[in-house]
This record gives C-alpha cells, sequence and structure tokens, in this order.
C-alpha cells in the first residue's frame, strides 16, 4: 500500500540535540577529546580593550580554523558555509541550531591583529605537542627533520626581475601588508639573509617567496614547510616556515632543534634527514655543540669520475696530520722548515689542502692512476672533517638502516599535508601567513594522529 504524501508543516516547538546527531565514530568527536582551549581567553586578554563592543568569542573562531584545516577547507568563506550547514561541524564549534555563524572577515581581522601579536597559533601548537607528550607519544629519542615546497600565492607573471629590483625604493607606507613583512625580514636568518644570492624573480605581490624550479619543473614562487618529527609516532615536534632554499632550510633546522630543547627539554640522541643536511658546518653543529648523532648522509664532491685515485683511497693519519698515499708516501700541509712553528689555516671556505712532494710523485708506479696531468697529487680536507668522520662511521652501521626507513615517516607526513589537507598552495602571503598556515596545519597533523591513536572509551552501560 502506498503511504501518504509527507508535507511540511510548521510546528510551535521542536525538541532537537545535536549531541544526539553527531556519529560517535567521527573525526572531529575523536579530536574534540583533544582540544583544550581553557586557557584562551587569558592568554587573549592582554591584547582586547576593555571597552567597546564585545568581540567574537575567539574559541569560537580557533575551533572553526581547527575544522578548516582538519578537514581540509581551505576557503574561509565556503567554511563559514559549511559550519552552518554541517552539524558535526556546529558541534565542534560550540553552535547552537539558532547560534549565528561569524562573517568570514572574522578570520582576517583577528589574524592581522590579535592572534599575530600574541602568537596565539604557536601556542596552540605547543599545547597540543604537550598533550601528545603527556599521552606518551613521544620518546624524543629519534628525530627527523625535513622540508617541503609549498607554492606561494602568487602569479608567475607579475614579478620583476633581480637586475631591476630595488627593495629600497619601496615605500613601507604605501605597500601592501605582505610587502610590509618582505621589508621587516630582510635581516632574518630565514628569510633575506639566508643567502646573499638574489632570486631571479621576485614576486610583487609577495616578495618573501622564493623563485624556485626544484621539483625539476615550470618554476614558481614557493615557501618551505620545515617539519621535525618523534618518529616514534610520526608526531611533529616542531615546525617552521622558511624560503625555499637551503640554507635557510639548514638554519630552520637548527632554531627548531634548540626551541624544542627550551620548551620540551627534549635531547635526541638522533637526528635523521636527507643529504641536502649533510653540510660539514652543520654536521659539526650537531656532533659537537649538541651532542647529536648525525644520521645524515655526508655531502662529498670528492668522487672522481676519470678513474683515477679519489680522496677516499688516501689514509689521514691523524697523529702527524698527513694523508697517506696508495703508494704509502705522504701529503703535507706544508713541506717547508720553520725556526718558529706554523699552523696552517683553511681559506674561506673552511678547506685544507695537503701536498706530495714532487719527487715522490715522478718516481712512483701509480702516477697515471693518481695524477696523470699534474706535477704532484692534492688531496683537500675540511675544517669539519671529524664530524664528517663521525657521520660516515654511523653509516656503516644497522642504526642507520634503520634511520633511513624511518625518515620516510616525516616525507609521508607532507604528502598527507597535501593530499587530505590540500594544503599544497598557500592561501596567506608573505611569511606571517605562512607561518600561520604551516602552524595550523601542523596542529591539526597532530590533533588527528591523537585522535587515531587513542581510541574512543565506549560507554559503560
Amino acid at each position: 500500500m502506498m503511504g501518504p504524501r509527507q508535507e511540511t508543516q510548521a510546528a510551535l516547538f521542536y525538541e532537537f540535540c545535536l549531541e544526539d546527531h553527531v556519529p560517535q565514530d567521527h573525526l572531529l568527536r575523536s579530536i574534540d577529546r583533544f582540544v583544550d582551549l581553557s586557557d584562551i581567553r587569558q592568554f587573549l586578554a592582554p591584547f582586547y580593550s576593555s571597552t567597546g563592543r564585545p568581540s567574537i568569542d575567539p574559541e569560537l573562531t580557533i575551533r572553526m580554523l581547527l575544522v578548516g584545516y582538519c578537514m581540509g577547507i581551505r576557503s574561509e568563506r565556503r567554511l563559514c558555509e559549511e559550519v552552518h550547514l554541517n552539524l558535526a561541524y556546529r558541534w565542534f564549534c560550540r553552535l547552537d541550531l539558532g547560534d549565528v555563524v561569524p562573517d568570514h572577515s572574522t578570520f582576517s581581522k583577528n589574524r592581522h591583529g590579535r592572534f599575530r601579536d600574541s602568537d596565539l597559533l604557536r601556542h596552540l601548537f605547543e599545547t597540543v605537542v604537550a598533550r601528545c607528550i603527556s599521552e606518551g607519544l613521544v620518546s624524543g629519542k629519534r628525530l627527523a627533520v625535513d622540508a617541503s615546497l609549498i607554492e606561494a600565492d602568487t602569479n608567475r607573471q607579475n614579478s620583476t626581475a633581480k637586475e631591476e629590483w630595488r627593495p629600497d625604493k619601496i615605500d613601507p607606507d604605501g605597500a601592501p601588508r605582505a610587502v610590509r613583512e618582505y621589508l621587516e625580514t630582510l635581516d632574518d636568518a630565514a628569510f633575506g639573509s639566508a643567502t646573499a644570492v638574489q632570486p631571479k624573480f621576485t614576486s610583487h605581490s609577495d616578495p618573501a617567496s622564493q623563485w624556485t624550479a626544484a621539483r625539476k619543473g615550470p618554476a614558481y614562487f614557493a615557501y618551505s614547510a620545515n617539519y621535525m618529527i618523534d618518529t616514534d609516532n610520526a608526531v611533529i615536534l616542531d615546525v617552521e616556515a622558511s624560503r625555499s632554499v637551503r640554507q635557510a632550510e639548514l638554519g630552520a633546522m637548527q632554531t627548531m632543534v634548540d626551541r624544542t630543547k627550551d620548551t620540551f627539554d627534549i635531547n635526541p640522541e638522533r637526528m635523521i634527514a636527507d643529504t641536502a643536511y649533510g653540510t660539514g658546518p652543520l654536521l659539526e653543529w650537531l656532533v659537537e655543540e649538541r651532542g647529536i648523532a648525525p644520521h645524515i648522509p655526508v655531502v662529498d664532491k670528492s668522487g672522481r669520475t676519470d678513474g683515477t685515485f679519489e680522496r677516499a683511497d688516501f689514509t689521514y693519519d691523524s697523529h702527524n696530520d698527513a694523508y697517506i698515499c696508495p703508494g704509502g708516501k705522504e701529503l703535507k700541509q706544508s713541506r717547508r722548515a720553520y725556526t718558529n712553528s706554523r699552523t696552517p689555516k683553511a681559506d674561506k671556505y673552511g678547506i685544507l689542502r695537503y701536498r706530495a712532494s714532487k719527487a715522490d710523485c715522478d718516481g712512483c708506479q701509480l702516477k697515471s692512476r693518481c695524477c696523470p696531468k699534474e706535477p704532484a697529487r692534492k688531496v683537500t680536507r675540511s675544517i669539519h672533517e671529524p664530524s664528517r668522520d663521525v657521520a660516515r662511521n654511523i653509516h656503516k652501521t644497522i642504526d642507520y638502516a634503520i634511520s633511513c626507513k624511518l625518515r620516510k615517516k616525516v616525507e609521508m607526513i607532507f604528502a598527507h599535508l597535501k593530499r587530505i589537507l590540500k594544503l599544497n598552495r598557500l592561501r596567506l602571503r608573505g611569511p606571517c601567513g605562512a607561518k600561520d598556515e604551516f602552524h595550523l596545519a601542523a596542529t591539526a597533523q597532530n590533533l588527528r594522529k591523537l585522535a587515531k591513536l587513542i581510541p574512543v572509551q565506549s560507554p559503560t552501560v
């Protein structure tokens, strides 16, 4: 029998509970257990006026931003629409059916004002990391670090070549916000002073972004998202925004190591990274200044392709500060006898040069395989070679093979960042905009990690 047609009829009273309409296995219900914003009002109190119209609840703003980043909603206009329509989103944001969703402009006003002045998003990120530590997800023994390129919100055609770019001619008073932030970071180690090399092109809308072709494809403007994770459960311990150049990424790693030590008192036993981090100064910093074992491939350009002996074929004699060639002869920095002993100095690049005697090379049967086009063989050595040797010795161990597998975890986090959270292109401009987006994304990833690893306890009957 066909049922009667259903017609909508207005009712005088409704009994509706959001709690009953959010599934128990919903992601936001699992995440909500770990979102603690109880201190946010006290944290922001100095940045609010004591008079005037009451503002939008800052906890509501933060909860809406977390919904956007956890669920991969990139547009703040669309986020407001989704929170208005989705019951689970309303429940997470503590909004009842009759409550009005704030306008999208609220995010911009708070972000460019009190949120950045108070560094609230950094505080939120560290609060979630502290929760991960208290839940036993972090041991702090084995850390991994890496950087990933995130495309900036720029137009490649709206740029200027380095020959024509004149930052000293920019008027800060009439410049956009992203340009003013660029001018303020010209001396910042993560941006302007990371390297003296000027990029090929500079964007007009976001000058701090880096013109790069690192992906072996068409060049574009980008920032680098630097992550440092604990490899036990791939929890993100720190995040830093920088220019997409190696020097800035190396500096970001040092910043994250020191900041994690100061904030959470974490002293790792080993640091895991790829070859980009295997420079002599950084290995020296890890080994000598921080006492961290570098599970990092060493950057070594001493290899040869012409079949002659490489530097690895020479043995270093630390007692006599000399190299022993395959023919058994010594290579020294200086062969001249001085009345007062002199210590040879490295050049401006930190390189020491060892030379063989021409008489030894002329009578050597291995000259054709050693230096066929030179009168005597020369070998270079970095002043950071002891720390590089430490990394080379670690490379031969089983622990290093394990570290190579653990290093993939940070790469998987970047894949999750771009594919699931859809952060393959920034929405905000300037160094502060990149910093805000990276902190919110890392916070969302840690919250999702907590929800995944710590299951919801079934209610007792």
